[in-house]
């Protein structure tokens, strides 16, 4: 997504708009001493490289005070894990404050120190934060604080008939469980809004399988075609992929991978010999999907 943010922001808004980095949470648990040469100095090489090696140092330090610093996997930098400290996660979170309150920040680059404001500068956090889930599902399911969930029936691709029970991390989600999590309030009050993202739909699965140029469906063509096989797919069969990805929702769009790879995986090892006679072409139908499926819920029945 920030990737995304990026591209947009240096097609509609000019580079000096677009200076983003992106930086892994437990790296800063490794530089207490120099997050300001970290990530400041990331910026300023990103700046430099926006606005050309001819752009003086005041020139540079514009698009470092209103750079954007997204900061991925921030759920690792707990400070704590179930009853114990995690000294790592406190340290990364108080280096990180620091950076984010402090509205002059020195940093040093190629020997010579440098000052920035950092009181416009955009401090973007991202985690799938696991354990959170888990405890306010266990929250939502015994009823505290709001009205228990209510199960829905839903049939498998298999024609299995059984209750599920629908949670949304958002409608259940508190401050509280964030605090409890190990995400410290000092911390947590430095960001204006949470966001939780939502579950993709099974047509956004289906879009994700065979639509990106380095899609999974499209890679798999592309090995099938070395061996002069035409690999297709069906529509039903697309869809039936997409349903049984979507049930996984604790995976997102790798959910396609694990699914496609029980339907693929026999067909890689001899894929000339799997296609139909005289037409070099191996179909990927909707029964062909479903005995996929079914033969996973059945052992998982076993």
């Amino acid at each position: 997504m920030m990737r995304a943010l990026e591209q947009f922001l240096l097609t509609s808004a000019g580079g000096a708009l677009a200076n983003v980095v992106r930086i892994n949470a437990n790296v800063l648990a490794e530089e207490r001493a120099g997050y300001g040469k970290l990530v400041l100095g990331r910026l300023y090489a990103n700046a430099k490289s926006l606005l050309g090696p001819g752009a003086s140092k005041q020139e540079l330090l514009g698009p470092v005070s209103h750079g954007i610093v997204f900061i991925d996997e921030v759920d690792k930098i707990r400070a704590n894990v179930g009853t114990q400290p995690n000294v790592r996660g406190i340290v990364a979170q108080e280096a990180l404050l620091t950076l984010m309150e402090n509205e002059n920040v020195e940093f040093e680059v190629d020997g010579e120190t440098l000052n920035t404001n950092s009181s416009n500068m955009l401090f973007v956090a991202a985690g799938a934060f696991e354990d959170l889930y888990d405890s306010v599902l266990r929250r939502a399911t015994i009823g505290q604080d709001v009205a228990p969930m209510k199960p829905i029936v839903v049939v498998s691709a298999s024609g299995e008939v059984r209750e599920e029970l629908p949670f949304q991390l958002r409608d259940y989600l508190k401050y509280d469980d964030l605090f409890r999590y190990g995400m410290t309030p000092q911390f947590l009050s430095r960001f204006e809004s949470i966001i939780v993202l939502d579950d993709l739909s099974e047509q956004d699965l289906a879009r994700i399988f065979v639509e990106p140029e380095g899609s999974i469906f499209r890679t798999s063509r592309d090995y099938f075609a070395r061996f002069g096989v035409d690999l297709q797919i069906t529509r039903s069969a697309l869809l039936a992929i997409a349903w049984d990805a979507s049930r996984q929702k604790r995976i997102g769009a790798r959910a396609l991978r694990e699914t496609y790879r029980r339907i693929i995986r026999e067909l890689e090892f001899e894929p000339t010999d799997r296609a139909d006679s005289g037409k070099r072409v191996i179909t990927i139908d909707e029964e062909r999907v479903r005995q996929a499926i079914f033969g996973r819920e059945g052992a998982g029945k076993r």
